[in-house]
């Protein structure tokens, strides 16, 4: 069947609104109408080529929600009707990484940037004038119809609104996973968020339920510090000197518990900075991402190993995605977890340019599409 949907052609490129064919789905897959579409700023590392594909045209959006329209044969479990959010990482369930509970980091993952399906690299789902088309993460939420494999979506309950469900198949928590998984922090802790985006802001979330006593916001952007203590920060500062200096006189000059990067566009530089903001035998969690090709830090090797530091990256928060997003729908529905809050502007599909510009000009905490 004929989809409109958002992709690339090259990169440095922009998403344009092009007319896809979609294939029904084959076993183990579904075919999802979309109902809504979360904005996260990996998908704009696509288009600027920080990071890059398998496969040009490439179809964006990985963080997603929408109700099942087709099954495909010999897949149990699911049916027409369904509620499903997408999870941007795959899970099989077998491989060692999911047995031993790191679903996270998944054997499938090595996939989610091929553009095809896992297990054969000649297969697609999307096609553009018999061309394929690439999937972002195998899902690519940015269509109106998407034909996916199971091991990607997550059935919720019918009863919650899907344009806030959306948000939890990757920002939510990773962001909040950054804080309570990575690094792990405990009631009493001063901790530092650099970046208020739609990640940092649930890393505020997930150490106000960590029961941090100082969450200190780091951001250049006067709204999204303002939207951080919405979110239960305790302080903001636009610079990193200042939250490094905020932690100190917290912890009598020993430095923050932790301190968790969750930049847009993520640099070594910013790497350094965290680490030095953290204590002694402290944690500098490493979430946000930049140019994939970039390497080193700049950090000294004494200061890691005499004052026994840690330097911990984070993939979706460190938790599983078929747990942890039912997890927070519940939290969400008993009132723990804001997700409505987190929804600055909603667009429509051919409104994507406008809405990662208003990304980029520091207006949105979370742009989402609504199909």
């Amino acid at each position: 069947m004929q989809t409109r949907g958002a992709v690339v052609r090259q990169a440095p490129g922009k998403y344009e609104v092009v007319d896809l064919e979609v294939d029904d789905p084959r076993n183990g897959e579904i075919q999802v109408q979309m109902v809504a579409s979360g904005m996260c700023h990996s998908d704009d590392h696509i288009a600027t080529g920080d990071i890059p594909v398998g496969v040009y045209p490439f179809a964006g959006g990985h963080e997603g929600a929408g109700i099942v329209t087709k099954v495909g044969p010999g897949t149990p479990n699911f049916a027409e009707g369904d509620h499903v959010v997408f999870s941007f990482l795959p899970g099989c369930g077998k491989c060692r990484w999911c047995a031993s509970g790191q679903q996270n980091l998944c054997d499938l993952g090595a996939g989610l940037l091929a553009g095809s399906r896992w297990t054969d690299p000649t297969s697609y789902r999307l096609s553009l004038d018999g061309q394929p088309v690439g999937q972002m993460c195998g899902i690519s939420t940015f269509c109106e119809t998407t034909t996916v494999s199971v091991d990607s979506a997550v059935k919720v309950p019918d009863d919650i609104p899907l344009d806030k469900a959306c948000l939890v198949g990757c920002g939510v928590g990773t962001g909040w996973g950054s804080a309570v998984n990575s690094a792990e922090v405990r009631p009493g802790d001063t901790v530092i968020v650099m970046g208020i985006g739609g990640i940092g802001i649930n890393a505020v979330q997930g150490a106000r339920h960590a029961g941090a006593s100082n969450i200190i916001a780091v951001d250049p952007v006067a709204f999204k510090r303002e939207k951080a203590q919405e979110f239960g920060a305790t302080h903001a500062v636009e610079t990193m000197e200042e939250a490094a200096e905020l932690g100190r006189q917290f912890t009598n000059g020993q430095g923050a518990d932790s301190a968790i990067v969750t930049v847009g566009v993520t640099t070594g530089d910013h790497v350094a900075q965290a680490f030095g903001a953290i204590r002694k035998a402290g944690t500098a969690v490493v979430t946000g991402l930049g140019d994939l090709q970039e390497v080193g830090v700049p950090i000294a090797i004494s200061e890691l190993t005499l004052f026994q530091k840690r330097l911990q990256g984070s993939l979706f928060g460190a938790s599983a995605p078929s747990y942890g997003i039912l997890r927070q729908l519940e939290m969400y529905q008993q009132g723990a977890l804001k997700l409505d809050e987190l929804v600055t502007k909603t667009y429509t599909l051919d409104e994507i340019g406008q809405g990662y510009q208003d990304m980029h000009d520091g207006k949105n905490i979370r742009g989402v599409i609504i199909y």
